[in-house]
């Protein structure tokens, strides 16, 4: 028998972020508190009583959409846990009015299992690593200056206001991607200030880079947004930030960082790579219509 359950309890979340970890092992983890402070639909899945899996739906970032992300234990699937998680979250996406739903799968079986529900894909992308050791402290471009957020706290709010907006526009999104300020300023885009950078010209804020903890990981830190002002790029502001990154990471116990890049952002790859980034796997991002099938 296949029992879902609504995460709201410590325990419920506890459950949930063990599921996540064991099927996503390369990928960092939400904590508690920041799946609390998310607001999102969470499911716990129990299959004769034993945990087998869990699911997360709500808004997507990609302007007008939803997603669902069901994962289910090596252990319990091909037994209905993963099609009773999927219906469940997609009929809460549908009752909250949306008529579109993302998701995110990393291997065939699961790429088949989508495309039943009618999901296609829209695009991929690829994990890159690089492992710290001894890194460099960073050359500054002339007239640029850096701060972490923990130094410029109000330095976060206006990367908001004056970067983010261009930067999602220049992303190879499938759709346009939007964060409202109170998202902007939870822990989903920033749960590190110390090691959140923004880059400043004459006082005006032309980039930013970031690192998020793994609290499952204290040695790994996966980035967070990278952006540079368009008129500024191509000048050494996206290596010097990321270059400021690792050297953190380097000198606070981190000894690998990843990423996520779409396809289409060939810039941002290259530049990974030549910091020293090598490419570990790859994602297939879905879209699909609701109601299901």
């Amino acid at each position: 028998m296949i029992e879902l359950r609504e995460a709201t309890s410590d325990a419920d979340l506890e459950e949930w972020r063990r599921v996540r970890v064991a099927v996503l092992p390369d990928e960092r983890a939400p904590t508690l508190e920041e799946l609390r402070a998310w607001g999102r639909f969470l499911l716990v899945a129990r299959l004769d009583g034993k945990l087998a899996g869990s699911g997360m739906a709500g808004a997507s970032d990609s302007s007008g959409r939803g997603f669902v992300a069901p994962r289910v234990l090596p252990e319990a699937r091909r037994r209905g846990v993963g099609t009773t998680l999927l219906r469940a979250l997609a009929v809460r996406l549908a009752g909250d009015g949306f008529a579109l739903a993302g998701a995110s799968i990393a291997d065939p079986g699961s790429f088949a299992f989508a495309q039943r529900f009618g999901f296609e894909e829209v695009n991929r992308e690829v994990e890159q690593v690089r492992l710290i050791a001894e890194e460099p402290a960073p050359r500054h471009p002339p007239g640029v200056e850096i701060f972490s957020v923990a130094e410029r706290p109000e330095l976060w709010r206006r990367v908001h206001e004056e970067l983010a907006a261009q930067a999602f526009e220049d992303m190879a999104f499938a759709e346009p991607r939007e964060v409202p300020l109170e998202r902007w300023e939870g822990t989903e885009w920033i749960n590190w200030p110390e090691a959140t950078f923004v880059a400043l010209a004459g006082g005006e804020v032309i980039g930013t880079a970031a690192l998020q903890r793994d609290a499952d990981r204290p040695d790994r830190a996966e980035n967070g947004l990278t952006a540079v002002r368009r008129d500024w790029r191509g000048r050494g502001v996206a290596s010097a930030l990321k270059r400021t990154a690792l050297a953190f990471a380097a000198a606070n116990g981190i000894r690998e960082v990843f990423t996520w890049t779409q396809r289409g952002n060939g810039d941002m790859r290259r530049l990974n790579e030549h910091l020293g980034y090598e490419t570990r796997s790859e994602n297939i991002l879905l879209l699909g219509k609701l109601p299901l099938p």
